[in-house]
């Protein structure tokens, strides 16, 4: 199934997210049924099982020690990929589905140009629906020296499968991963919406967990030119801090993504709360029924999603359906009020983080390429903890009637 590209709007899409998402509910049945063999985890299998042996049954990857793991939210990601940038000794790589024109992007641009210029070998994928009118910054990335690929360019190529994973990777050192895009809306302090600064969440990795997120980009590699990349991508990895973590790649399956599975471990684990941010919450049957089994047991469950500032206005009434629902499960559900949530993060208990590029909806569900790095650190919980707190404030809850005031 082909679709024409749409001229650029102002959130920077071609094919907008409305239009990939209609086209993934006309085709999976995502608001109306449950796909064929939908995947459903036994909660209680997992309940009192150890963290790390149930993320490697169920998604395959082992938590590994010796990560230093810090958060950098909003505009403090672009500062902090620059400050890794101009670091580089042998490679720099990113893969992004959003590319566009402005500050962020030319102060990028700038900071790779200084290393390509010393030999660093730069290596860039952008989605070919994500960014249709990327061609100008390919040819100046090109001209500096980067090689650089568009991801399943259309037509001819599935338009809705595509490589939404979000990911600046220094040397096989140090990645940075989340729910950016390389625009200028994600710049700021996630607080206005004149102009558009977007809220979002993002994670810088230094350690062992960096060799999964390469892994990951190295899978998109190959399919965009067929090559591997070299050895040295993958150098051995210091230990760099106290983090059991892990980055969990996710691609289209038609029964369950590692995206699907992992959110439901990570519900399913949850005996304290588990806090979820998602801008696009349109959660399948069985994740909304793990989320109602533990807010009725006791475990204190909070969604926070976009609001009416959301760029994808079609599907709130989906949304807040879902939300209201859980509301009467005891579930407390917020939107956030000052511009776009675009973040994707989960705390569970008091040391599980979540923070990736993986949504709660169909597309992320069923069909996209996406990421997630998870980490067992008391520390990074609380400060995730305190960020989602500080949402919560600028939030509205969407609740009975007796609770309808946002806070904590």
């Amino acid at each position: 199934m082909q679709v024409a590209a749409a001229p650029a709007g102002a959130h920077g899409y071609g094919v907008t997210r409305t239009t990939a998402l209609l086209l993934c509910a006309s085709l999976l049945g995502c608001f109306g049924r449950n796909p064929a063999g939908e995947f459903k985890l036994d909660a209680p299998s997992v309940e009192n099982a150890d963290f790390g042996n149930a993320l490697f049954q169920t998604v395959g990857i082992a938590l590994k020690p010796g990560n230093k793991l810090d958060l950098v939210d909003n505009g403090r990601v672009f500062d902090a990929a620059i400050e890794e940038i101009v670091k580089a000794r042998r490679s720099i790589h990113i893969d992004s589905f959003i590319w566009s024109e402005g500050k962020v992007s030319d102060r990028l641009i700038d900071a790779i140009g200084r290393r390509t210029r010393a030999g660093v070998q730069c290596r860039v994928i952008v989605d070919a629906v994500g960014s249709p009118n990327f061609g100008g910054l390919e040819k100046r990335l090109q001209g500096i020296g980067c090689e650089v690929h568009r991801f399943r360019p259309i037509p001819g190529q599935d338009d809705v499968a595509r490589d939404h994973r979000k990911l600046i990777l220094v040397d096989g050192r140090v990645g940075i991963t989340g729910g950016f895009g390389i625009d200028d809306k994600w710049d700021g302090d996630g607080k206005s919406d004149e102009p558009p600064e977007w809220r979002d969440s993002n994670v810088r990795v230094v350690g062992p967990a960096v060799a999964d997120m390469q892994q990951a980009f190295s899978e998109n590699w190959q399919e965009a030119t067929g090559a591997l990349l070299p050895a040295d991508a993958f150098p051995r990895a210091a230990d760099s801090g106290p983090t059991w973590a892990a980055f969990i790649p996710s691609s289209e399956n038609s029964i369950a993504t590692r995206n699907d599975r992992l959110t439901q471990l990570l519900i399913a684990t949850a005996k304290k709360r588990i806090w979820i941010a998602n801008a696009y919450f349109v959660p399948s049957a069985p994740i909304m029924t793990l989320l109602t089994r533990k807010a009725r047991e006791g475990v204190d469950v909070r969604v926070l999603a976009a609001g009416d500032k959301t760029d994808t206005k079609p599907y709130l009434p989906t949304q807040r359906s879902r939300m209201d629902e859980l509301a009467q499960s005891g579930v407390r559900t917020f939107e956030y009020e000052p511009t776009m949530m675009h973040g994707k993060t989960m705390v569970v208990d008091d040391s599980i983080v979540l923070v990736g590029s993986c949504n709660l909806e169909p597309l992320s569900l069923n069909k996209l390429d996406d990421g997630a790095l998870v980490a067992v650190d008391a520390r990074l919980a609380r400060e995730a903890s305190r960020r989602f707190l500080d949402d919560l404030a600028r939030s509205t809850e969407r609740a009975p009637a007796s609770r309808k005031t946002a806070g904590r």
